[in-house]
């Protein structure tokens, strides 16, 4: 599948693509932001019908995403993008970037601040979607254009100087080349280098990620394997900064397990044992778990608790103050205490399911029993379950693949 925005670039893919002899569809996305852009749409629809390419196109009728409108727009056309790659089941998307956008992208992050991802302007493949023009110049489009005859669509947001990246494109690199002449294609040089640098950093942090391991891997790899877990969790961009990155570094150092570093977007990262996870601290509020309760003379059954016959029991969660006398521990001991021999982590303790009997706390379920409610083998008694059964993190890894990259 090709998106076609009916620019210069877009067409000249379409048109190419289509003479190679690939099975195309187009996909094209007007986002009703100007007068006069259902005529764009036109113009892709005939230019479609001549090639004999199937279209599928969409105007969007909700309302744009708060803050900028360019990010809102990009946002809204992945999302078309991913909906008609479903209905035509390609395996790719092909994106119309071209060697002028990798350096207009390399500039842009650089004057942001970024990292090695940063510097390759943007990569060329990402999940489903590619890049195949990144190699080819915005002038060589024109000539492909102009060679067959075919005009498309300039679109006048590219030439607004209210917008970062047409500053970029007419006011800073045509400053730069004149000063440097040649520095445009040193620049797309460096992010090709920079691109491959990458790929390099990728492969040594994916895979297995534990603590040790961190500790062991180059500062570019470390942070870029910090990166994807940041973004596997739902991370909000522009992402980590390096005091975030260097903060976390600090975390995997021995001893220092179980507490936490707070990352933009309200996430937690945290490592527990040899866990390492990236949570929400605000437990989300799904009401409690059903509790379930049956006559049991004793059993070994995993997950449930074994407790006196007669007891009235009663689900909720932790409040100050509550203690309880573990089976084999000696004597009462606080929840709090509890709950940190059990390396249960902070941000989950709230949202732990306990089970009283009346009063008292009889259960917290798969951390501890209490020595007074818990039944005796051979005598009848109550097997207790609940469902569902909170979970502490026991996983001793996570497994990281390829970062998603930027979507420009």
């Amino acid at each position: 599948m090709v998106a076609v925005s009916g620019g210069p670039d877009s067409t000249a893919l379409l048109v190419s693509m289509h003479e190679a002899g690939h099975e195309l569809v187009a996909a094209h996305y007007d986002h009703a932001l100007r007068e006069g852009s259902e005529g764009v749409a036109r113009q892709v629809a005939e230019l479609c019908a001549r090639l004999d390419v199937r279209l599928i196109s969409e105007r969007r009728t909700e309302p744009m995403p708060k803050g900028s409108l360019q990010a809102g727009a990009r946002q809204l056309r992945y999302a078309f993008l991913e909906r008609a790659r479903a209905e035509c089941a390609a395996e790719t998307v092909a994106l119309a970037h071209t060697a002028d956008d990798v350096v207009e992208g390399a500039v842009l992050h650089l004057l942001r601040g970024c990292g090695i991802a940063g510097m390759r302007g943007m990569p060329a493949r990402r999940g489903h979607f590619t890049r195949p023009l990144l190699n080819v110049w915005r002038k060589d489009v024109r000539a492909f254009l102009v060679e067959r005859g075919l005009e498309a669509y300039a679109d006048p947001a590219n030439d607004d100087l209210r917008f970062a990246r047409a500053r970029v494109r007419h006011v800073i690199l045509p400053a730069l080349e004149r000063d440097r002449p040649g520095l445009t294609a040193r620049l797309y040089g460096a992010a090709m280098a920079a691109a491959r640098l990458q790929e390099r950093v990728e492969d040594e942090g994916s895979g297995l990620l534990t603590p040790d391991r961190l500790r062991t891997m180059a500062e570019p790899a470390a942070a870029e394997a910090l990166r994807q877990l940041y973004s596997g969790a739902g991370g909000p961009a522009p992402g980590l900064s390096r005091a975030h990155i260097a903060a976390m570094r600090r975390l995997a150092e021995p001893g220092r397990g179980g507490r936490g570093v707070d990352l933009p977007g309200g996430l937690r990262f945290r490592i527990v044992g040899e866990l390492m996870q990236i949570v929400s601290p605000r437990p989300a509020n799904h009401g409690l778990p059903r509790l379930d309760a049956k006559a049991c003379s004793g059993c070994d059954e995993a997950g449930a608790a074994h407790l006196r016959a007669g007891l009235q029991l009663r689900l909720a969660y932790r409040t100050p103050g509550l203690r309880m006398r573990p089976v084999g521990g000696r004597g009462s001991r606080k929840l709090q205490d509890i709950f940190v021999d059990a390396r249960v982590p902070r941000e989950d303790r709230d949202a732990w399911p306990l089970v009283f009997a009346g009063e008292r706390l009889a259960w917290v379920p798969g951390v501890a029993l209490d020595a007074e409610a818990a039944g005796r083998l051979g005598e009848a008694g109550m097997h207790i379950t609940i469902t569902p059964m909170p979970v502490n993190p026991a996983a001793k890894v996570v497994r990281l693949e390829n970062p998603p990259g930027d979507l420009s």
